[in-house]
């Protein structure tokens, strides 16, 4: 059975600080979200698991006018499992791409219905990559001092590598298409 990397990537959130499930929630959609995204769904019952296993620990912040603040921090057993897994090679990944999915079935609309999907996935492509170079000078200008930024930069490169793939890949099936 596969294992599901939800846990390694809620570790290494807390790997960088004590946070509460919705300050992790909010850290991946400003950090990960073109690599890597969890639902509350998914955070708040790997955070209580973790601490079962001795891998984290919860305090309780008490605040006026709202629910107590759960707040989670990585042990040294915890701290562990995370490196042994990260020096772990990377399992075979396979993406679920609905453009291609859409395209593979393609025969069942018109040329131009699948044209429009192209058209429409490309203007996807265009604005993610606008975001991932504001977010790259973003954090050049904000964390340059931070020992983390030639990691996180890395996976910058790539977004921006993979998205400007995306765009060539468009352009290149949309001639095709056209030719149709």
């Amino acid at each position: 059975m596969k294992e599901n990397k939800s846990k390694y990537a809620i570790m290494g959130m807390l790997s960088m600080g004590s946070v509460s499930g919705y300050d992790i929630k909010k850290r991946f959609e400003k950090s990960l979200s073109y690599f890597w995204n969890e639902s509350y769904g998914q955070i708040y019952p790997i955070l209580k698991k973790l601490a079962k296993q001795g891998l984290a620990t919860i305090s309780i912040e008490k605040q006026t006018g709202k629910p107590d603040r759960h707040v989670y921090a990585l042990t040294d057993k915890g701290r562990k499992v995370l490196q042994d897994w990260m020096v772990q090679p990377v399992d075979r990944q396979i993406g679920r791409h609905e453009i291609l999915l859409k395209l593979f079935f393609g025969q069942h609309v018109s040329v131009a219905d699948n044209i429009r999907q192209v058209e429409h996935f490309r203007k996807q492509q265009s604005q993610n990559l606008e975001e991932i170079k504001a977010t790259e000078k973003l954090l050049k200008a904000d964390y340059e001092d931070n020992p983390s930024l030639p990691y996180w930069l890395l996976t910058v490169n790539y977004g921006l590598r993979v998205n400007r793939a995306y765009l060539r890949w468009c352009e290149e099936t949309l001639a095709v298409l056209k030719k149709m």
